[in-house]
């Protein structure tokens, strides 16, 4: 039997078959129809069964289905390369191929180990993180998240590293003199600091403002430690512009992309690489290369539907859609927190990002919230689907959902709310 991901193996529900998708909407067997709220985990950007990303992975497979990566190139790979460096204004020099989200974060980690040693100073391998993050379930990926359930088990395997309070809007920002006083005292360890900028997405959608991405890149210029931006989220759109750090003004040595990158449709997944990260592999030396890759390394369709996907992006009208699909949400939210105050706080909505929590009263908040998989399946009674996180609801849906698929989500939302009791 399939064992599926983040799913309790005794006492739950039978997964619901599906058998095909269109733009904001999937159908079950039986002919059911269902809003994709949460963009099916956020990478359905464009919609399901984009004609373009369709369209290219069959030219794709007509031609060229797979080749080893090592010591080969094709077109589709180049065409993503350029894209990209296009889109993110030459910052980065090189991008490293893998598949999945969470391999693009171990990545940028044994990059950035590497760089220091390639450079002479191997002892800087300990990254300072924050306690909201989630940025994966490879072991250098769950160590540089955020403790929770989906670490604790597996505590023995991850390496040591440096947690702080991730800086929320509003918050108390006294850790950033936190984070600088520790560096100092440390920056013969210090490797770089990791983060999900701008929005912790499944550590609970807790947003922060631009400005504090720019105090942590003046604290990574000041101590000369490496920058490490997971947007694997945020990338490519999501929240209102093309990547997260524009926000800020700011650019990391290493970015983590994947999601949004192939438009849902196929894995594949990026690292861009700064120029002076690079530099430190550039070397005749084999101790100096970085030894690591996968067998689908570049694959030909999912590099083809990243090109039809990306292109998508360089559209005039993809981040006006955005922008202005993050004005209704906070619309609805503000709204939903009008009708139940006492059930409802802390709406908030960045580009395609929008989400507001629950008061929990004496229950548990965290990811184990009681409440959730009863939500989830009121949802789909409704015609549906939403993934609460903990007492967190999110709406995270296609951008160019409709106005009368995005009503239905957040009519949805209210009567869940209507007869959920704290």
């Amino acid at each position: 039997m399939i064992w599926h991901p983040f799913t309790a193996q005794l006492g739950g529900e039978a997964p619901l078959k599906i058998s095909r998708a269109e733009r904001e909407y999937v159908f079950d067997v039986e002919g059911r129809r269902y809003v994709d709220a949460i963009a099916s985990w956020w990478t359905v950007i464009h919609g399901h069964n984009h004609p373009q990303i369709v369209g290219a992975i069959n030219r794709q497979l007509a031609e060229l289905d797979h080749v080893i990566f090592a010591g080969f190139t094709h077109e589709s790979a180049e065409l993503v390369d350029r894209a990209l460096m296009h889109l993110t204004g030459e910052r980065f020099t090189h991008t490293f191929f893998s598949d999945n989200g969470s391999t693009a974060v171990e990545v940028m980690l044994k990059l950035a180990v590497q760089y220091w040693h390639n450079e002479g100073q191997p002892a800087r391998n300990v990254f300072i993180k924050f306690d909201s993050a989630y940025h994966g379930d490879t072991v250098g990926a769950m160590s540089a998240g955020g403790e929770s359930v989906f670490n604790r088990a597996f505590e023995p395997l991850l390496f040591k590293t440096k947690s702080f309070r991730y800086p929320q809007q509003d918050a108390d920002l006294t850790v950033l003199d936190e984070i600088e006083t520790w560096v100092r005292q440390n920056r013969d360890s210090a490797a770089g600091i990791i983060v999900e900028p701008l929005i912790a997405a499944a550590g609970g959608m807790h947003f922060q403002e631009p400005q504090l991405l720019t105090a942590i890149d003046r604290i990574c210029k000041s101590y000369d430690l490496l920058l490490l931006f997971d947007e694997v989220f945020t990338g490519l759109g999501r929240t209102g512009k093309m990547f997260a750090y524009e926000h800020a003004g700011v650019t990391p040595d290493l970015l983590a992309l994947a999601k949004g990158l192939t438009g849902g449709s196929l894995p594949l997944a990026v690292t861009l690489v700064a120029e002076r990260v690079h530099r430190s592999f550039a070397s005749a030396d084999a101790q100096k290369t970085f030894y690591h890759g996968h067998t689908m390394s570049g694959n030909p369709l999912g590099c083809a539907a990243a090109v039809a996907s990306l292109a998508l992006c360089n559209e005039e009208k993809f981040l006006p859609q955005v922008r202005a699909l993050q004005q209704k949400m906070l619309r609805y939210w503000r709204n939903l927190e009008g009708l139940f105050p006492e059930r409802l706080h802390s709406a908030r909505s960045l580009g395609a990002v929008s989400a507001a929590n629950l008061h929990t009263g004496s229950a548990a908040a965290g990811y184990t919230f009681r409440h959730g998989a009863e939500m989830r399946r009121q949802a789909l009674a409704e015609g549906v689907i939403l993934r609460p996180l903990g007492n967190v609801i999110y709406v995270t849906p296609p951008y160019n959902i409709s106005d009368s698929a995005l009503e239905k989500t957040f009519a949805c939302i209210g009567e869940i709310i209507n007869d959920y009791e704290p």
